[in-house]
């Protein structure tokens, strides 16, 4: 039971999108598709203690989904035309002209971030049929209530529905407009593939991740002079890089000054040097992406965290801070300051930050941390305390519970 429980979970990581995505193209219809999918995975639940895990998990839960599909559709419009029960049955769904990137995946996440929806429903539309994601996982993501957040995906679906959104890769002249949003998007289902918001699921969702990644290489094969779709795919190279250091044997999550950099990815850092190298080259001003995947690539080029050039990381983020003043970026800047100008400089700029980021866990735990290290004991447990309170990373719960600990 517990390998059948195993497999239903692997299956629903790596096939999901795949199932929705196909009977999506077959339907033009996301509530089918999804309620579908969701049907045969609940299926396969039932079944496969008994029958056994089929040698072809995705082609038996994309089978499964359709059937179930056909008999919603009837139920729904009681159709008595048997040519028409025939069309269900047989699918004569028109597939994208010659030439065209042949992904059903990446037509769902066009269809998902299409413009005609605001970005936090774009997100969490992809969030929930690319990668999967349960409206509770969703909505703790986004800091809303479930019932609030299943309600902004059922109203995008209808929206997509009545407006008729194609369900393909917009054409040539259409992509660049489009393809800002994707990439937010697309960075976003990796960020919670990293760093899982989730208490009750693994604290990196390695097929998110990878999903993520793979759906950039495509829009990146589409664009491949668009500095930011390298700038992306670079970060998430580097990023990935370090994930087989990221948590300890024992669940926690391990901080880039204690990784075991002789585990990180080699061949991906290489990559992502590359494409950084390839867009320094270009001559071309850096957009968002491009500099976040150079400051990557400069913690990923160092041996040893006292290796790390500093100075280069805080020009970065200068850079950065012009074109998005967020305070997301002024937190992560901080922590360059911190390791140039000292602590208490850091701590200063942080401070001024709590009305933006009171309710990120993240923001608490870097004041714990300059807290801890001006020696103020008790000011820094009790940030620690707001910072596990918030996060929901279990791996990061871990290691923000141990740093606490160990305070005098």
């Amino acid at each position: 039971m517990a390998d059948v429980r195993d497999a239903v979970t692997r299956a629903h990581h790596e096939e999901w999108a795949r199932v929705v995505a196909a009977l999506t193209r077959r339907f033009g219809d996301l509530d089918i598709a999804e309620e579908a999918a969701a049907e045969a995975f609940a299926t396969a639940v039932e079944r496969w203690p008994a029958e056994g895990v089929p040698p072809n998990p995705g082609a038996w839960l994309t089978t499964t989904a359709t059937r179930k599909a056909i008999d919603r559709i009837r139920r729904e419009t009681k159709r008595d035309d048997k040519h028409k029960e025939a069309q269900l049955v047989h699918d004569h769904t028109p597939r994208e002209p010659p030439g065209a990137l042949d992904d059903d995946r990446l037509r769902l996440v066009f269809t998902c971030c299409h413009p005609a929806l605001a970005m936090p429903t774009r997100v969490a539309l992809t969030l929930r049929l690319v990668g999967g994601l349960t409206v509770p996982e969703i909505a703790r993501a986004f800091l809303v209530a479930e019932s609030a957040m299943g309600q902004r995906i059922t109203r995008a679906k209808a929206k997509i529905k009545a407006a008729r959104i194609p369900y393909r890769v917009p054409s040539a002249e259409d992509l660049p407009a489009r393809v800002a949003g994707v990439l937010t998007v697309l960075f976003l289902v990796f960020n919670e593939g990293y760093l899982a918001s989730g208490p009750g699921t693994d604290p990196v969702r390695q097929d998110l991740t990878a999903e993520a990644i793979r759906l950039t290489r495509l829009v990146r094969a589409l664009l491949p002079q668009d500095g930011e779709v390298a700038g992306l795919l670079a970060l998430m190279l580097l990023i990935e890089a370090r994930r087989p250091a990221r948590v300890s044997a024992h669940g926690e999550l391990v901080a880039l000054d204690e990784q075991d950099r002789g585990a990180w990815d080699t061949t991906l850092i290489a990559e992502g040097h590359r494409l950084v190298r390839e867009r320094l080259a270009a001559g071309v001003p850096p957009g968002r992406y491009q500099i976040l995947a150079a400051i990557n690539a400069v913690h990923t080029s160092a041996r040893d965290i006292r290796d790390t050039d500093w100075s280069q990381v805080l020009a970065l983020y200068d850079q950065l801070a012009r074109l998005d003043a967020s305070p997301v970026v002024a937190l992560n800047r901080a922590i360059a300051v911190a390791e140039l100008d000292g602590p208490e400089v850091a701590l200063a700029v942080v401070d001024r930050l709590e009305p933006k980021l009171a309710g990120y866990h993240a923001y608490h735990a870097t004041r714990a941390d300059l807290l801890r290290r001006l020696g103020r004991g008790q000011d820094s447990r009790a940030a620690y305390d707001k910072a596990i309170e918030l996060a929901g990373n279990t791996a990061e719960v871990a290691y923000l519970t141990r740093r606490r600990d160990q305070l005098a």
